[in-house]
C-alpha cells in the first residue's frame, strides 16, 4: 500500500453474497484519538527510575586516574528471594519443655531424671546426650577467662535441661553424669567444651562425639570444620538462629532471660538431632536431594 493511500478494511457478509470493501477516512477524530495513545504510552516509558545507589568512590577515582574504564552511573541492586526460597531457611527452635536449674538442688533432681532415662534407653544402645555450654566471653581486663557459666544437657524431642552451674556448682551426681560412659555427649567442636569444663571444675566429660567430624565421615564433601549453624542449615534446611546479643551476653546473670533459655536449650537440642539423624540415611539422603543427584 502506497504512503499516500486510505488504508482499507474488509468485511464478510452473509453466505453466498460477494465481498464487499468499505473505504476508511482519516479523519480529524481519529487523528485526535491516535495523539492521546501515543502520549498515554510515551508518558508510560518515562516513569521514574528506582533509586540506585551511588558510584564507589574508590572506582571513581581509579576510573578518573586513568587506572581503569569509567565506571557506570549506578548498579542495580541484588535481586530479592521471596517465595519458596525463603520457606527453606525457616529457623529452627526448640518446642518442647525446658527444665530450668539453677540451684544445687534442682540440678541434682534434673540429673537425677536424666540418669533414669539414660538407664532406660541403654538396653538398646548407647544413648545420646546433646551437650553444650555457654560463658561470658568478654571478662574484665587484667581478670581470667569467664567459667562456665551454663550448660545444656538434652535427649529428647520434648524435654531439654538448662543447668546453671555458674550458681549451682557442679554436684557430685552430674559430676558422675558427665564422666559416665553409657552416654556419648555429642555436638560441635565437642574437645573445646570439655577442656573448658576440665580446667574450670575438674570434670572430665567422656565419651565424646563431635558433629563436625561426623559430617565430614558421612557427607562425602572434602573435609571442613563445621559450625552448629551451617550443619543445621545443610541437612536440615533450617536457619539456626544466632544473635549477637544473646551469643554475646551475660550468661552470669542471677537469672537468665527466656530468650537465653531458648537459645541455649535449642542448641543442645539440635545437636543431639544431628547425631540422631545419622542413625538413619537421613543424612545422607538430604544431602543427595539437595545436590540434585
Amino acid at each position: 500500500m502506497n504512503s499516500g493511500e486510505p488504508p482499507a478494511s474488509s468485511s464478510l457478509g452473509n453466505a453466498g453474497e460477494e465481498e464487499e470493501e468499505d473505504d476508511f477516512y482519516w479523519d480529524a477524530e481519529a487523528e485526535a484519538e491516535l495523539q492521546a495513545i501515543e502520549a498515554a504510552y510515551a508518558a508510560a516509558k518515562r516513569r521514574r527510575l528506582p533509586d540506585w545507589p551511588s558510584p564507589n568512590p574508590v572506582t571513581a577515582s581509579a576510573s578518573a586516574s586513568g587506572g581503569c574504564s569509567p565506571a557506570p552511573p549506578w548498579a542495580p541492586s541484588p535481586p530479592a528471594f521471596r517465595g519458596n526460597v525463603k520457606a527453606r531457611y525457616q529457623p529452627v527452635m526448640f518446642n518442647g519443655k525446658i527444665v530450668y536449674c539453677r540451684t544445687p538442688s534442682e540440678v541434682e533432681k534434673a540429673t537425677r531424671d536424666i540418669l533414669c532415662k539414660i538407664e532406660t534407653m541403654k538396653a538398646s544402645g548407647q544413648v545420646s546426650l546433646g551437650f553444650d555450654l555457654e560463658w561470658r566471653p568478654f571478662p574484665r581486663r587484667g581478670d581470667p577467662p569467664c567459667k562456665v557459666a551454663v550448660m545444656q544437657l538434652c535427649m529428647e524431642r520434648t524435654r531439654c535441661y538448662v543447668m546453671h552451674i555458674i550458681h549451682s556448682g557442679v554436684p557430685p551426681v552430674l559430676k558422675s553424669l558427665l564422666e559416665d560412659s553409657s552416654s556419648v555427649k555429642v555436638g560441635i567442636c565437642i574437645d573445646n567444651d570439655a577442656r573448658k569444663m576440665f580446667n574450670d571444675y575438674d570434670v572430665h566429660v567422656q565419651p565424646l562425639m563431635d558433629l563436625s567430624n561426623l559430617a565430614n565421615a558421612k557427607l562425602g564433601f572434602p573435609p571442613k570444620r563445621w559450625s552448629l549453624a551451617s550443619l543445621t542449615e545443610m541437612v536440615t534446611c533450617r536457619e539456626l538462629p544466632k544473635p549477637s546479643n544473646i551469643r554475646m551476653g551475660n550468661w552470669e546473670a542471677y537469672v537468665l532471660s527466656k530468650q537465653q533459655l531458648q537459645y541455649a536449650a535449642t542448641d543442645a537440642y539440635i545437636s543431639w538431632h544431628l547425631y540422631e539423624e545419622k542413625r538413619t540415611p537421613y543424612l545422607s539422603v538430604s544431602i543427595t536431594v539437595r545436590l540434585g543427584t
